[in-house]
């Protein structure tokens, strides 16, 4: 069973075997949850960001660039005119 011990701050080191069996790596989170008198530790698993694709509702069509700079040239000239009267 693999064991650690708590420095004077509270720190403490996850033992090779169990950042192995988690898969954990440096930067990654662990969560502890309380279960009585005894703590269960859990990583926090990361989701690449692709994982969000699909999780918003589409609400229209995305302008490629072309559609935005032809819309941000009218709405310059629309300025000029409507300050121009």
């Amino acid at each position: 069973m693999p064991r650690s011990t708590i420095t004077s701050k509270g720190q403490l080191t996850l033992p090779k075997e169990v950042r192995e069996r988690l898969g954990l790596e440096s930067g990654d989170k662990v969560v502890f949850e309380f279960e009585g008198e005894a703590v269960r530790l859990r990583a926090e698993r990361r989701r690449p960001l692709s994982a969000l694709r699909g999780s918003l509702p589409v609400t229209g069509e995305y302008p490629d660039g072309e559609a935005e700079r032809r819309a941000a040239r009218e709405h310059v000239a629309h300025r000029h005119t409507a300050g121009a009267s």
